[in-house]
């Protein structure tokens, strides 16, 4: 960070899992000089506005132990969200709260001067996306969906190779996301029509890549449910085969991330569980391919802190708010498709 950067002061609202990933890659940003600190909390757990993560779930829950992410001492502490976002000492607010709690919470934010990232889904329903694009159009800040996939090192680098035709065309594209159905949140989680299941949770994350890569699909044909879910899609400019498979599975099962992308020249494969995680197959080898140890959420921080530094327009965010209404329109398709068992056209916003 130089002398002349704007620091950006940022809040965090949400502390269990994914708020405790927020606090870990803003902390990890400003290590690294980006121009951003960690200046407030808020969670109704008093242990966890103290930086104890010890009980928020997942690997960070397990890793975490008993000591203080943050030093309280220089991080302001609030039980009430609108505490925090009353503060004028916060330039950017992380809404890591349930799905159900994010667009009102996120309109709040950007009314009381705030600019936004707001973890997936933005909502279940199309309608209240909209709902926060337009606020966020008309107070002129930026509000990003934390689609961290797009940011992920090897998915970037996938659709670099997409873009560049430097492998030739992509001709077939497979990608699966599969974990263990949440223990922690579990009246939130256990009840579908809040968290949206599997759909939304996991697989959310894959329609949006695949949005991101190729744009809108023509149709989706879906087998499944909201638990577990495999969608076809059928795109206009993009692959002929094109699939992927979004799942909870039983109590302690490993949480998969994998994608298979076949090119006229190669075949790329990325799986989170092994080695040497993302391989280049050609010419009768599998080289491994060198990326950015930075998970997504840090590179989706970054990215976010510096548009906001440099007083970026919401049209140079890596993913858009109008990217949630299409994804999201995605979604409903497929589950209309897997209920009604058959193709199902996307409808255009």
């Amino acid at each position: 960070m130089s002398s002349n950067d704007r620091l950006i002061r940022v809040g965090v609202i949400g502390l269990g899992f994914m708020g405790a990933t927020h606090v870990a890659a803003y902390l990890a940003a400003a290590r690294d000089r980006f121009p951003c600190a960690l200046a407030a909390v808020c969670d109704t757990k008093e242990s966890r506005r103290r930086g104890i993560f010890s009980d928020v779930g997942g690997n960070i829950g397990e890793a975490a132990g008993s000591l203080p992410a943050f030093d309280s001492a220089h991080v302001r502490a609030y039980a009430n969200p609108d505490e925090l976002l009353s503060d004028r000492g916060i330039d950017l607010v992380s809404l890591c709260t349930h799905t159900d709690t994010h667009v009102d919470l996120a309109i709040r934010a950007l009314r009381a001067g705030k600019h936004v990232l707001v973890e997936k889904p933005v909502a279940l329903k199309v309608d209240d996306v909209r709902r926060l694009r337009d606020a966020a159009r008309e107070t002129g800040k930026l509000c990003m969906p934390a689609m961290c996939m797009r940011f992920w090192p090897a998915w970037a680098w996938l659709k670099d190779r997409i873009d560049d035709g430097s492998l030739g065309r992509c001709t077939a594209l497979t990608l699966t996301r599969l974990g263990a159905t949440p223990a922690w949140s579990r009246p939130f989680y256990g009840d579908l029509a809040r968290s949206g299941g599997a759909l939304v949770d996991l697989h959310v994350h894959d329609a949006d890549f695949l949005y991101h890569c190729f744009g809108r699909p023509g149709a989706v044909y879906s087998v499944g449910d909201e638990t577990h879910v495999t969608t076809a899609y059928q795109f206009d400019n993009g692959p002929r085969h094109v699939v992927a498979e979004g799942a909870w599975l039983a109590p302690g099962s490993a949480f998969r991330m994998r994608y298979v992308a076949t090119f006229e020249g190669a075949t790329v494969d990325y799986d989170l569980g092994r080695g040497d995680q993302l391989l280049l197959c050609r010419d009768g080898r599998a080289e491994p391919v060198e990326v950015s140890k930075l998970l997504g959420y840090d590179e989706e921080v970054r990215h976010l802190v510096g548009a906001v530094a440099r007083g970026a327009s919401a049209n140079e965010l890596r993913a858009t708010l109008d990217d949630a209404v299409a994804v999201t329109e995605m979604l409903d398709a497929e589950r209309a498709s897997a209920e009604r068992r058959q193709a199902v056209q996307v409808r255009k916003a």
